[in-house]
Protein backbone atom coordinates (compact mmCIF):
# COMPACT_ATOMS: atom_id res chain seq x y z
CA UNK A 1 0.00 0.00 0.00
CA UNK A 2 2.71 2.33 0.87
CA UNK A 3 4.77 1.52 -2.34
CA UNK A 4 1.12 2.56 -4.36
CA UNK A 5 1.24 5.70 -2.78
CA UNK A 6 4.94 6.25 -3.17
CA UNK A 7 4.44 5.58 -7.04
CA UNK A 8 1.50 7.84 -7.26
CA UNK A 9 3.40 10.97 -5.90
CA UNK A 10 6.37 10.72 -7.95
CA UNK A 11 3.74 10.69 -11.15
CA UNK A 12 1.56 13.74 -9.91
CA UNK A 13 5.06 15.55 -9.69
CA UNK A 14 6.37 14.99 -12.96
CA UNK A 15 3.15 16.29 -14.19
CA UNK A 16 3.38 19.24 -12.58
CA UNK A 17 7.11 19.78 -13.93
CA UNK A 18 5.47 19.21 -17.34
CA UNK A 19 2.69 21.38 -17.03
CA UNK A 20 5.33 24.69 -15.95
CA UNK A 21 7.75 23.73 -18.60
CA UNK A 22 5.98 25.87 -21.24
CA UNK A 23 6.20 28.65 -19.26
CA UNK A 24 8.13 30.45 -21.29
CA UNK A 25 7.55 33.73 -22.16
CA UNK A 26 3.58 34.47 -21.75
CA UNK A 27 2.74 32.23 -18.78
CA UNK A 28 -1.15 31.04 -18.62
CA UNK A 29 -1.79 28.96 -15.95
CA UNK A 30 -4.50 26.99 -14.73
CA UNK A 31 -6.14 25.14 -11.57
CA UNK A 32 -8.76 22.77 -12.51
CA UNK A 33 -11.21 20.65 -10.42
CA UNK A 34 -9.63 19.56 -7.36
CA UNK A 35 -10.38 16.88 -4.27
CA UNK A 36 -11.06 17.53 -0.83
CA UNK A 37 -7.80 18.30 1.54
CA UNK A 38 -5.73 18.83 -1.41
CA UNK A 39 -2.77 21.13 -1.50
CA UNK A 40 -2.51 22.39 -5.65
CA UNK A 41 0.26 25.23 -6.11
CA UNK A 42 1.36 26.86 -8.89
CA UNK A 43 4.71 29.33 -9.10
CA UNK A 44 6.26 31.10 -12.20
CA UNK A 45 9.10 33.15 -12.16
CA UNK A 46 9.83 34.98 -14.92
CA UNK A 47 13.00 37.18 -15.13
CA UNK A 48 13.86 39.95 -17.74
CA UNK A 49 16.73 41.58 -18.67
CA UNK A 50 17.98 43.91 -21.14
CA UNK A 51 21.19 45.75 -21.55
CA UNK A 52 21.34 48.99 -24.05
CA UNK A 53 24.59 50.79 -24.49
CA UNK A 54 24.83 53.58 -26.78
CA UNK A 55 28.00 55.61 -27.45
CA UNK A 56 28.36 58.16 -29.86
CA UNK A 57 31.52 60.09 -30.54
CA UNK A 58 31.41 63.18 -32.74
CA UNK A 59 34.77 64.78 -33.47
CA UNK A 60 34.96 67.84 -35.63
CA UNK A 61 38.14 69.99 -36.69
CA UNK A 62 38.82 73.40 -38.73
CA UNK A 63 41.93 74.95 -40.01
CA UNK A 64 41.40 78.19 -41.40
CA UNK A 65 45.25 80.42 -42.13
CA UNK A 66 44.75 83.34 -44.02
CA UNK A 67 47.72 85.42 -45.22
CA UNK A 68 46.83 88.83 -47.05
CA UNK A 69 49.62 91.46 -48.53
CA UNK A 70 50.04 94.54 -50.86
CA UNK A 71 52.98 95.62 -52.10
CA UNK A 72 55.29 98.40 -51.90
CA UNK A 73 54.62 101.67 -53.72
CA UNK A 74 57.60 103.81 -54.41
CA UNK A 75 57.63 107.25 -56.51
CA UNK A 76 61.17 108.65 -56.38
CA UNK A 77 64.15 109.88 -58.34
CA UNK A 78 61.89 111.86 -60.90
CA UNK A 79 61.95 115.98 -61.91
CA UNK A 80 57.85 115.30 -61.98
CA UNK A 81 56.53 112.08 -60.07
CA UNK A 82 53.89 110.97 -60.82
CA UNK A 83 51.57 108.25 -58.44
CA UNK A 84 51.56 104.77 -57.57
CA UNK A 85 49.03 102.76 -56.42
CA UNK A 86 48.76 98.92 -55.69
CA UNK A 87 45.32 97.14 -55.66
CA UNK A 88 43.83 95.28 -52.35
CA UNK A 89 44.31 91.95 -50.91
CA UNK A 90 41.64 89.94 -49.47
CA UNK A 91 41.01 86.36 -48.52
CA UNK A 92 37.61 85.26 -47.21
CA UNK A 93 36.00 81.74 -45.36
CA UNK A 94 33.16 80.44 -44.43
CA UNK A 95 32.66 76.96 -42.80
CA UNK A 96 29.12 75.14 -41.81
CA UNK A 97 29.26 71.96 -39.92
CA UNK A 98 26.28 70.20 -39.05
CA UNK A 99 25.87 67.29 -37.37
CA UNK A 100 23.49 65.08 -36.06
CA UNK A 101 23.17 61.38 -34.29
CA UNK A 102 20.16 59.54 -33.28
CA UNK A 103 19.30 56.37 -30.94
CA UNK A 104 15.69 57.11 -31.32
CA UNK A 105 15.33 52.91 -32.74
CA UNK A 106 17.44 51.28 -30.18
CA UNK A 107 15.54 53.21 -27.72
CA UNK A 108 11.91 52.04 -29.47
CA UNK A 109 13.25 48.58 -29.36
CA UNK A 110 13.64 48.53 -25.86
CA UNK A 111 10.02 50.26 -25.18
CA UNK A 112 8.75 47.18 -27.31
CA UNK A 113 10.33 44.78 -25.01
CA UNK A 114 9.69 46.17 -22.57
CA UNK A 115 5.44 46.42 -23.45
CA UNK A 116 5.59 42.47 -24.21
CA UNK A 117 6.61 40.89 -20.41
CA UNK A 118 4.36 40.85 -17.88
CA UNK A 119 1.64 39.24 -19.96
CA UNK A 120 1.30 35.67 -17.48
CA UNK A 121 -2.37 35.10 -16.66
CA UNK A 122 -3.91 32.91 -14.13
CA UNK A 123 -7.24 30.71 -13.37
CA UNK A 124 -8.83 28.35 -10.91
CA UNK A 125 -11.34 26.62 -12.91
CA UNK A 126 -13.80 23.81 -12.03
CA UNK A 127 -14.97 22.92 -8.31
CA UNK A 128 -12.76 22.41 -5.55
CA UNK A 129 -12.80 20.14 -2.75
CA UNK A 130 -13.24 21.27 1.05
CA UNK A 131 -10.66 21.84 2.86
CA UNK A 132 -8.42 22.59 -0.73
CA UNK A 133 -5.58 24.84 -0.82
CA UNK A 134 -5.17 26.64 -4.14
CA UNK A 135 -2.87 29.09 -4.51
CA UNK A 136 -1.06 30.47 -7.82
CA UNK A 137 2.14 32.86 -7.68
CA UNK A 138 3.16 34.45 -11.03
CA UNK A 139 6.77 36.64 -10.47
CA UNK A 140 7.49 38.43 -13.51
CA UNK A 141 11.10 41.03 -13.26
CA UNK A 142 12.44 43.60 -15.50
CA UNK A 143 15.82 44.65 -15.07
CA UNK A 144 16.71 47.25 -17.77
CA UNK A 145 20.06 48.74 -18.01
CA UNK A 146 20.48 52.06 -20.10
CA UNK A 147 24.22 53.75 -20.62
CA UNK A 148 24.35 56.35 -23.04
CA UNK A 149 27.76 57.74 -23.59
CA UNK A 150 27.96 60.85 -25.54
CA UNK A 151 31.69 62.23 -26.55
CA UNK A 152 31.94 65.60 -28.27
CA UNK A 153 34.61 67.51 -29.56
CA UNK A 154 34.85 70.50 -31.46
CA UNK A 155 38.06 72.30 -32.51
CA UNK A 156 38.42 75.30 -34.53
CA UNK A 157 41.42 77.20 -35.48
CA UNK A 158 41.76 80.42 -37.30
CA UNK A 159 44.59 82.62 -38.18
CA UNK A 160 44.84 85.49 -39.91
CA UNK A 161 47.32 87.58 -41.38
CA UNK A 162 47.05 90.98 -43.04
CA UNK A 163 49.72 93.08 -44.37
CA UNK A 164 49.77 96.81 -46.06
CA UNK A 165 53.13 97.77 -48.39
CA UNK A 166 54.99 100.61 -47.30
CA UNK A 167 54.38 103.56 -49.33
CA UNK A 168 57.46 105.95 -50.56
CA UNK A 169 57.88 109.04 -52.18
CA UNK A 170 61.06 110.99 -52.11
CA UNK A 171 64.33 112.52 -54.45
CA UNK A 172 61.33 114.10 -56.72
CA UNK A 173 61.39 117.75 -57.55
CA UNK A 174 57.41 117.26 -57.56
CA UNK A 175 56.49 114.68 -55.84
CA UNK A 176 53.70 112.52 -56.49
CA UNK A 177 51.29 110.35 -54.57
CA UNK A 178 52.26 106.93 -53.23
CA UNK A 179 48.67 104.70 -51.90
CA UNK A 180 48.98 101.40 -51.08
CA UNK A 181 45.88 99.21 -51.29
CA UNK A 182 43.86 97.77 -48.53
CA UNK A 183 44.85 94.05 -47.13
CA UNK A 184 41.87 92.00 -45.57
CA UNK A 185 40.77 89.08 -44.24
CA UNK A 186 37.21 87.46 -42.87
CA UNK A 187 36.11 84.43 -41.70
CA UNK A 188 33.12 82.85 -40.40
CA UNK A 189 32.66 79.39 -38.66
CA UNK A 190 29.84 77.71 -37.64
CA UNK A 191 29.32 74.44 -36.00
CA UNK A 192 25.74 72.27 -34.68
CA UNK A 193 25.71 68.97 -33.62
CA UNK A 194 22.72 67.04 -32.22
CA UNK A 195 22.93 64.20 -30.31
CA UNK A 196 19.65 62.74 -28.89
CA UNK A 197 19.08 59.31 -26.93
Amino acid sequence: MKIRKTIGAVVTSLGLVVGLSGFAGATTATIGTTGPSSNNQITSNESHTATLLNTNSVTVGTSNGQAAATGPANVSGNTTGGSAQTGAASNANSTNVSGSVSNASSAAALASWGAGSGSNTASITGLTGPNSNNQIFLNDTSNVLVTNTNVIGVTTTNQQTATSGSANVSGNTTGGSAVTGNASNTNSTSVSLNVSN
